[in-house]
């Protein structure tokens, strides 16, 4: 064989070996397109698995009643009413979290029909998994900031509290089927009616009530205060037509019960004190009405000579 043929094999041996190669890093390139194409496809799956697991939840009312019975000072004994009948909860929050973090959140007011279809029923979805409901019922005017942190923590952070009902409760959510709740709620503040048996001054234009003890924070799950150090709220314009006082005021306590002192001060239309009546020991308890009446506006008065009635009522309880 002449030697010259020899770098003939050598080349054509050297073009099969290029032409494998192409081949091989052809079919590579198919298989790693496929490979993410297969990827993708995955991807695409698992997310819309996970958009697809969550569950409309529907907490609604069921049975929203209140229960009172008389109220010293000219209250009245009601039936049980249903929550559109008891207008004394004008607002309703309802929030939903995991562990501490806020997953869900809405207020109806009862004032403002485009925050609820119907007042009191709310619907929402989430993803599978634990969380702890978190319902406040409560009074509401204008001005009111009521603000809500957690399962443990709530607080008005205005001027003055307000007729307050809540309760809290652990909800699984393990499939994506409509889950339908029903909680119940519990009156957890505490209510002080202040009567005056004389007759205010015209120089008298406000009542300044001083608590020694409680907030207007509150824990949901236990209802409890958060805070015990007491505040002051200003009522204008609550008289009788006789001319005497006659208001009503809450407050948060950090037990069930708590003995407090209660300062009360008239105040003219400069905020100046005309008189003060300081009476100590006045029993508060939650979901109960205290009522202290005596003379207010008459110089030289002792505070001793207030009376004060602890009346204590059947529990109240609004079901949702």
């Amino acid at each position: 064989m002449p030697l010259c043929g020899l770098p003939f094999y050598f080349i054509n041996h050297s073009k099969q070996i290029i032409i494998m190669k192409k081949y091989f890093m052809m079919a590579a390139a198919m298989l790693f397109a496929a490979s993410c194409s297969n990827d993708s496809e995955l991807t695409n799956v698992v997310e819309n698995n996970a958009e697809q697991a969550t569950a409309p939840v529907r907490v609604h009312v069921n049975d929203f009643s209140v229960s009172m019975t008389e109220i010293p000072g000219g209250g009245t004994t009601r039936a049980a009413q249903d929550v559109i009948d008891y207008t004394d909860v004008k607002a309703v929050d309802l929030a939903f979290y995991e562990g501490s973090t806020e997953v869900y959140k809405h207020t109806q007011l009862r004032s403002d029909n485009t925050t609820y279809t119907t007042f009191g029923e709310f619907e929402c979805n989430l993803p599978v998994g634990n969380y702890t409901l978190v319902v406040v019922g409560r009074g509401y005017s204008d001005g009111d900031v009521f603000v809500l942190s957690s399962p443990t923590s709530a607080a008005y952070t205005t001027e003055r509290a307000r007729e307050t009902f809540c309760t809290t409760q652990d909800v699984t959510v393990t499939n994506v089927a409509p889950l339908e709740l029903s909680v119940t709620l519990s009156r957890v503040i505490a209510r002080l009616n202040i009567l005056s048996t004389d007759v205010h001054s015209a120089s008298v234009t406000r009542i300044r009530t001083t608590y020694g003890a409680g907030g207007k924070s509150f824990n949901p799950t236990t209802g409890l205060a958060t805070v015990n150090t007491g505040f002051a709220v200003t009522n204008t314009g609550f008289w009788e037509q006789d001319g005497t006082l006659h208001v009503s005021n809450y407050t948060f306590l950090a037990s069930d019960e708590h003995t407090m002192t209660i300062t009360l001060e008239a105040l003219d239309a400069d905020e100046n004190v005309l008189s003060t009546k300081v009476i100590p020991n006045v029993p508060l308890k939650r979901n109960r009405v205290t009522t202290l009446s005596g003379q207010i506006f008459t110089a030289g008065t002792s505070a001793a000579s207030f009376k004060v009635e602890a009346d204590w009522l059947e529990g109240n309880t609004v079901n949702f």
